[in-house]
Order: structure tokens, then sequence, then C-alpha cells
């Protein structure tokens, strides 16, 4: 920053205001996205991109037990930083990472001469903010529980929603529910109630009339609870109330265990709230904010770091997405890893119930079985404890330091690689408590974590190196469960680029090969996809270990050209870019493994979509595209070059279809 505009930034920190109040702002490297502070009334902020208003003055504050901070708030003091650092990542979108930001204390104290400091981030298209509790001089309390926060989120009028409601607390199959699995409403109006009144899941992404707005949250560990969004309050004539509001976990989460508030030793700091802007949808698919303002807890267990300076990563086989149950046998799993050992693909995922129908004897064998094909195995555990009524096995086994620390070290010793945990608890503190403690004793017998039934991961492929993914989706086992589901699953796909996998890595679950969802592949209802659909979305789903739900039957059924990109389908990603979408539509994303670019895109519409596609920086020259007859039913595959006219192709993905370039 040039010392023209950082002098004209500081003189702008502190302005005076009407009747006393005053107002600290603070804009993006490039001062195109410009946050103002207000103490007049209340404590507001205001999000301008480019001159136009994103978020409207929207409150800040919290109540906590020694104190309101939510009102009859004063600006004491400013303090500016220029931040500029780099760091490096293999899991998630990009690999080498740049965050430029101004970042701004701003003082407050209430009526009581109770301090508080509100901290913003800003770079070119996110804000991230969060509280700065210190230590009082009045009463000098050395800890606080935040009773609730008065955090919102005003957006203009015009504005429509893509929002995934909260689930009520300890509903559904088993109790087992919230666990991030509802489904995503489109373009939605603000004051629409939500379907269980409980607000929305984090990301919320939003259509302004100026541009889009993705909100989420990062930086929550052990030392805060979960938070989401409140349902739409109406605005009030005047003032900055109203909006969305920040709402903290369900009193019965958990099985009603555990406090709905947070508890944190001071000096302490609340979460990070984030902010994501951007005239088009490229700011929201391209974020890396989750993990710009957080730091890894610890290092990396030495013995799962490759030769690659990484986490082994790659692809997973898993029998139960279409099996079920019923493939939790020995020889069933063999069968798996032979699949896994014939694709190339580096692990296979054992589900549930494999402590009693294999046992841990055979368990043993069957590692070593794999591991002589080359494969690893990934292991399915239970997180219960008493969190809900899921009955699978193995349970108990991750709830105490205890149980883990026996149950890892046997995974150790006969050579598993990985834990996947289900049917967490909703995110009161104890529950993120237990996720921490999972991954911390994990990452000391070198083992990689992917939870199910689960909240959504924020910020902790960074933080906890040996985290990999999240479902936190209504994910491909749905498409199993019902004809609904499988026909819903173009519109689930073309939606999570621009949501959910923006902000977290997500383990979707499968990229599907057999045309019906049943073991012979002809009984049952069928999948409403394109192969092509099928392995696009191995592109367009971001996870580090990625399943690839191929059967055995695959390996003689399939073309021999689709085996083959099957088996050359990267993980892990040093670029991503955005091309073209519109979320539960279509999507065109690029990625970069290495030197090599791969651009996959979904189509969700009933009908075919041409795209004029500038490719001219990525040097690609072919295509993998549906086979389509002239009354357009798609026929099988197609491997052609791609033709290129002053950079650009013309594009046309089928209707459930999909197109990848490389």
């Amino acid at each position: 920053m040039n010392d023209m505009k950082k002098n004209v930034l500081l003189l702008a920190l502190l302005l005076p205001l009407a009747a006393g109040a005053r107002e600290a702002t603070i804009a993006s490297p490039n001062g195109q996205l410009v946050v103002a502070v207000s103490d007049q009334g209340a404590l507001t902020y205001a999000v301008t991109l480019g001159g136009q208003q994103m978020i409207l003055p929207s409150a800040l504050g919290f109540k906590a037990d020694f104190g309101d901070f939510t009102e009859g708030l004063t600006i004491t003091g400013t303090k500016a930083e220029h931040i500029d650092r780099t760091y490096e990542m293999r899991q998630v979108k990009q690999s080498h990472m740049h965050y430029v930001a101004e970042q701004l204390n701003i003082d407050v104290e209430n009526a009581r001469h109770q301090r508080m400091t509100v901290q913003f981030s800003v770079s070119n298209n996110d804000v991230a903010f969060r509280y700065l509790i210190p230590r009082q001089a009045k009463d000098n309390p050395k800890s606080a529980v935040i009773r609730s926060e008065a955090t919102a989120f005003r957006l203009p009028d015009g504005t429509t929603t893509f929002l995934s409601p909260q689930s009520s607390a300890m509903v559904g199959w088993e109790r087992t529910k919230p666990s991030y699995e509802e489904e995503y409403k489109p373009d939605a109006p603000m004051d629409a109630k939500s379907q269980y009144g409980q607000g929305y899941t984090f990301p919320c992404l939003f259509h302004a009339p100026s541009g889009w707005v993705l909100i989420s949250e990062t930086g929550v560990s052990s030392q805060y609870c979960g938070s989401h969004l409140s349902d739409y309050h109406p605005l009030p004539s005047e003032g900055a109330g109203g909006g969305f509001t920040i709402a903290y976990p369900m009193a019965g989460e958990n099985n009603g265990m555990g406090s709905t508030y947070a508890g944190i030793a001071l000096p302490g700091a609340t979460p990070w709230r984030t902010i994501t802007v951007g005239q088009s949808l490229k700011p929201i698919v391209e974020t890396t904010i989750p993990y710009d303002v957080v730091e890894p807890l610890y290092s990396l267990n030495p013995s799962l770091i490759t030769s690659h300076s990484s986490l082994p990563y790659g692809r997973y086989t898993w029998s139960w997405l279409i099996w079920q149950d019923n493939s939790i046998n020995y020889d069933d799993q063999v069968k798996f890893i032979d699949l896994a050992a014939a694709m190339g693909y580096e692990f296979c995922l054992v589900d549930n119930w494999w402590d009693k129908n294999i046992g841990r004897e055979r368990m043993a064998e069957l590692s070593r079985y794999a591991q002589q094909k080359g494969v690893s195995l990934m292991l399915w555990y239970n997180s219960n404890g008493f969190e809900n009524d899921a009955p699978q096995t193995p349970r108990d086994c991750m709830t105490t330091n205890i149980a883990r620390d026996r149950e890892m070290a046997w995974l150790q010793s006969i050579g598993v690689k990985g834990i996947k945990v289900d049917f967490f608890g909703g995110d009161k503190q104890e529950t993120m408590k237990l996720y921490e403690d999972i991954l911390y004793d994990a990452n000391r017998y070198g083992l990689q974590c992917i939870f199910h039934g689960c909240t959504l991961p924020r910020g902790w492929e960074r933080m906890y190196p040996n985290y990999v993914a999240s479902e936190a989706v209504l994910a491909s086992e749905n498409v199993y469960f019902s004809d609904y589901h499988a026909r819903q699953e173009p519109f689930q796909l073309t939606m999570h680029p621009f949501c959910r996998n923006a902000v977290g890595a997500m383990d979707w679950g499968g990229v599907i090969m057999n045309r019906h969802l049943s073991k012979d592949n002809r009984s049952r209802h069928q999948r409403q996809t394109t192969d092509v659909f099928e392995i696009a979305t191995a592109f367009t789903n971001q996870s580090a270990v990625q399943c690839i739900a191929m059967q055995p039957n695959n390996l003689d059924e399939l073309p021999a050209e689709e085996l083959d990109f099957l088996r050359a389908i990267p993980t892990t990603w040093d670029e991503t870019r955005f091309i073209d979408g519109y979320p539960g539509q279509y999507v065109v994303l690029a990625r970069r493994h290495g030197d090599r670019w791969y651009i996959a895109g979904l189509n969700a519409r009933q009908q075919p979509l041409t795209l004029t596609l500038d490719l001219a920086s990525f040097g690609v020259t072919r295509q993998l595209n549906d086979q389509a007859d002239r009354r357009g039913t798609v026929t099988g595959i197609a491997i052609t070059d791609l033709k290129l006219k002053k950079g650009q192709a013309r594009v046309t993905i089928q209707p459930n279809g999909g197109v990848v370039i490389y």
C-alpha cells in the first residue's frame, strides 16, 4: 500500500459524527471494499463494494455474564495494521495462499466502562471480524460466558437467498439431527420462514441487487460453540435492528447435555464471522477466507507426511453406498480392495458394523491384504456416546481420550490410515471439543479424519492438519435411498460450489457409475445423471480424499475410455478458477493440478446448455463430453479434440450432463 493511500486510510479511521458519535472506516487494499463502523445509537457496521451497499448498517455486540456490549457503546480508539502473509496448503482449492488485507482494531467501551475490541480484517473481496475481550479493570473477571450476540447481517431490499434450514434438535432418524443435511431453496425471498423455525446453517448465500454475498464463520475450535443464522427479522423504520442475526445452538442438541452458551478464558476472542462479496460469483467460489485468518493448532505428525510433503491424499472405494450393510463382510471388502487396486486408488473405506461382521482379528488380516495390494484402509466409527440413538458399531471408541488412545494405537498397529466418524450431536461447545479431541489424538497416531453426520468445518483444514473433509451436506446416500433425491442430484451438485463447498472440503460421497442404484445394476431406481456428469463431479466437488463410488461390475461394464479417465483423476489442487454458472442451474470450474488444468462443467437444466468459454490461458486440447443423437438422447461418451477460435471454445452440456476439458 503506497504512503498516500495509507495516510488517507488512517485519517478516515476515526471521524466525529453528529451528537458526539464517531465512525471508524477501513478499506481493502484496492480501496473498493469498505467497512464503516459507527457508534451512533448502537454499534453498527456497513459494507460497500465499489460504492454499492452489500451489507446495510447492522448491529454488532454481545452479552456476557459480566457485561452487556449491545447498547450504550462508545468507540474509544483504533489501531490499523497491514497484513501480507503467505502459507501453503494441500487439501483445499488452492495450494499457495497469499493473504493481503487491512486490519483495524476498534476499541469500544460500554456504559460501565467495560472494554472490548471489534477486529476487522478486510481483503479485496472478504470481510472477517471477531470480538476481542480483555480482562476488565472493574471486577477483573478471568473468564467469560458469552450468552448471545447482537451480530446481524442486513441485506438490501430485493435480495434473494440460497439457504439450507437448521433442523430442530433430536429429530429425524434415530434422533441424529441437526446434521447439516437439509435441502437448499434457490432464489427465495429474505422473509421466507425457515422450514423448522430454527434459522439457517452456514454458509448462507445471498443475491443482492448489486452482487453476491456469502456469510459464514471460521476459527471455531473447542474454545467456542458453532453458530448459525436466525430467521429474517423485519427491518424497523429506523436504526440498525432487523436482518439475520447470529444464533447459538439449541438447548436440545447433544441430547440436552451441555450449554447453549460459549465459555472463554480472558483475554479471549470469538470466532471470525466472514462475509465474501462480489459483483459476480467468482469471489464466492474462489474465496480462501476460511483459512486466511486462522492458524494451525498443532503440527502434522511426520508419519503422515509423504515424499510429496503432504498427507497421503487420494481416491477411495466404498461398498456401502450401493451394497449397503450386507457388504460389510470380509469377502465383499476384498472385492472393493481389489477394485481400488485395479483402479490405482489409494484407499478403501470399510463402513459400519465391521467390528461385528468382520471382527478385529480378521480386520487386521484384511488390512494386511489391502497393503499387499497397495491400498490402505479407512474405518468407520460411531461418535456416540449419548448424543443420539444411532445404533451402528463400533460405538464408544471415540468418546473419551482413554477409549481413543486404545483404539487408535490398534489402528496404527494394523496399518489403517484414516477414520470416518459419524453421528455427532450438534454445535454446542462440548461437541466442538469432541471434534478437536478426535483430531488431535488421531494425529498422534498418524490417522487422517473424515466426519459425517456432522457440522460444517470452520477453517479446520488449516487448524487441524490431519483433518480432510466433512459431509455436512445432503449427500450421495440419498441418491441411493430414493428416486426423488436421484432426480435432485443435478440441482444439489450445481449448488455446492457456490455455498457449502466454497467454505470447506465436502465429502459428498461418490462419483456414482452404476446406472441403477442396486448391486445387480438392473433393479431399483435409476441414476438420473450421465456418466460424464458423474465424472465431472470429481472436479467440481472438492475433497482431497475423494470417493469414486465405482462397483466391481463397472470394470467390465464401462467403456475403456471412462475407466482410463477415472484412473487419472487427481484430488489435490494448486489453483481453482470460476468460469461460469448459476447456483442450482449449472457450473463450470477450472482446477489445476501441477501443470495440468481440468475444466469441468455440470448442467442441471432440462435443456442442453451451450456456452462460449474463454479457455486461452489454460492450454487445454481435449474434451470428454456426452454423445447425443438428434433427439437429444445421450447415447454414450465422446472424447474429441477441443476446437478453439481465438482462444474460445463453444461447448454444449446435455441436460443432467457434464463436460471435462483437459
